[in-house]
């Protein structure tokens, strides 16, 4: 079955759109503070579809998570127990939640820097750092650092990649996209 193909060519093809750059952003945005969807899945195809604007997208879509990350580190800072709180333990992500916070306390800003460059939820780390009361502006520039380092560094290897990159990634996009499924599976077994 040939589905992750497919979904690739409609993000190539989706990629292209006049609003994709708006999209992109309101992505970014909104994976900073609740959406589980990380914004490379969007800005790698259009980075790919079109290499003269990937330094653009990845600029828009670090300006946009930052904006995000902010308004976590709002609702951490003000609204917790009244909003954010019970959403935690609605979801069952209150120890997931509090190893968050016991990493605060260990590494302090460094946390929010290795949270906006891996994969790791930013989101937990943005709604976090409000709740310890991280001083903002180093929260600020490490969120900036951290989701500016991995944004660029996706346009760049999908610009520089080009066709060859294109023509490799679609190759083995069924093997990557069904061994991210499997591999989601076991993590999910493994941590429940």
């Amino acid at each position: 079955m040939k589905l992750f193909t497919k979904l690739y060519d409609m993000a190539l093809v989706w990629a292209k759109h006049r609003h994709a750059e708006r999209y992109l952003a309101g992505m970014s945005f909104a994976e900073s503070v609740f959406f589980p969807v990380p914004p490379d899945v969007m800005l790698a195809p259009m980075s790919l579809a079109q290499p003269d604007k990937a330094w653009r997208f990845a600029s828009f879509t670090t300006i946009a998570s930052v904006i995000g990350g902010i308004l976590g580190y709002l609702l951490g800072f003000w609204l917790f127990e009244p909003v954010v709180e019970p959403l935690i333990a609605q979801m069952g992500w209150q120890a997931k939640f509090d190893t968050a916070l016991g990493w605060f306390e260990t590494y302090g800003v460094w946390v929010v820097f290795l949270a906006g460059f891996s994969p790791i939820p930013y989101k937990v780390f943005t709604i976090g750092a409000g709740l310890m009361q991280m001083a903002f502006l180093p929260f600020l520039i490490a969120s900036a650092i951290g989701r500016g380092a991995r944004f660029f560094l996706v346009s760049a290897l999908m610009k520089w990649g080009g066709v060859k990159m294109e023509q490799k990634l679609r190759q083995y996009v069924e093997a990557l996209g069904w061994g991210l499924v499997i591999l989601v599976v076991v993590a999910y077994f493994l941590l429940r």
